[in-house]
């Protein structure tokens, strides 16, 4: 009997514990912690050697890590390709013919004047309630030169529903001294690299050029607990979703013995709804509205250009979901509600 009322005590203790989010702020280590219930969800990060802010490691409301370790702390059995892969980010291959999305510590020093890097400048707000804390950054898109070519402000808001983890992201990109040209190409926009468990199987064993003529191979995996599947909101699954266009697109999974659902939501004021799916069976999962030509094998071509001082706005929603997986009717509804949010 008295095992019994511990154990109806502590159910009922951990059931009356009031949920909140926390943000800590921790500029010694260049991040910023997102947590609910003591627990973290994820990290704003702007570490120098990843060249751009991303949010790493992202996690489940269990404590699931569904992102890569690699390279910034691998994890025994993980991929080692693309080193620019990191948590999730916004960048692009193309901006005034500088390469913001494959830059990397891996990129030759005789190379770097090919590359643009995304500086964190400052945080301008930060707010944690009960239900839902929101982050607001500013970021430089730098030339080679160190010079300011577009200036960023992107604002975080993130929730927690039931047993999923929401992440609505807002950027404004604004062209500072000069045009820019978002040229058309298949490297962008919103993305995030998945852990090992969350990749579609595969034994290929492929090479990937980039636009500057670096290589990376791929090698064959062992595929065992490797059960990644897309679906989009179009009806399509695995690898055919890559290249086609679609309001929002899930991967779904198992890891840690967890039923794991990555939603990626394209918001219909974004340039080009419906996005374009560049998400790849080894773990990249990335909308990219700018990428029309490769998308549709020459067919069309979308070149985005911003005059100096003029903006242009991308939204984006993710969910982080663990346990029974998300059907169409729930998707099409939170896609519903993404797209009332203006």
């Amino acid at each position: 009997m008295k095992t019994l009322l511990i154990i109806c005590f502590t159910a009922f203790s951990f059931s009356g514990m009031s949920q909140s989010f926390q943000i800590k702020e921790r500029p010694d280590k260049k991040q910023v912690d997102i947590l609910f219930n003591n627990r973290l969800l994820t990290s704003y990060c702007y570490y120098d050697s990843v060249r751009k802010p991303i949010l790493y490691p992202v996690n489940t409301i269990e404590g699931v890590t569904i992102t890569r370790g690699y390279p910034i702390s691998p994890r025994a059995g993980e991929r080692t390709d693309h080193p620019h892969h990191t948590g999730i980010w916004m960048n692009f291959e193309s901006v005034n013919g500088l390469d913001f999305w494959n830059n990397s510590t891996a990129i030759p020093t005789e190379k770097r004047n090919l590359y643009g890097t995304i500086v964190h400048q400052k945080i301008i707000n930060s707010k944690a309630d009960k239900n839902k804390a929101g982050l607001t950054i500013v970021a430089s898109w730098l030339r080679p030169d160190h010079k300011t070519l577009i200036s960023e402000q992107t604002s975080f808001i993130f929730t927690v529903k039931d047993s999923s983890f929401f992440i609505d992201r807002k950027t404004i990109l604004t062209a500072v001294d000069t045009t820019v040209l978002f040229k058309d190409a298949k490297d962008g926009l919103l993305a995030i690299r998945v852990a090992r468990e969350l990749e579609m199987p595969s034994k290929d064993v492929s090479s990937f050029v980039d636009n500057k003529g670096n290589i990376t191979k791929m090698d064959s995996m062992d595929n065992t607990n490797v059960t990644g599947m897309y679906h989009s909101s179009e009806g399509l699954k695995g690898d055919s979703v890559w290249g086609t266009r679609s309001k929002w697109v899930t991967l779904t999974g198992k890891e840690n013995g967890q039923n794991i659902e990555i939603a990626m939501i394209d918001h219909p004021l974004n340039t080009n709804y419906p996005t374009y799916w560049h998400a790849r069976g080894y773990g990249l999962f990335a909308a990219n509205p700018l990428g029309e030509k490769v998308f549709s094998k020459g067919d069309k071509q979308t070149n985005l250009t911003l005059q100096k001082g003029q903006s242009v706005t991308f939204r984006y929603r993710i969910i982080i979901h663990s346990g029974v997986p998300l059907n169409d009717l729930r998707m099409n509804k939170y896609a519903a509600e993404f797209a009332d949010d203006k």
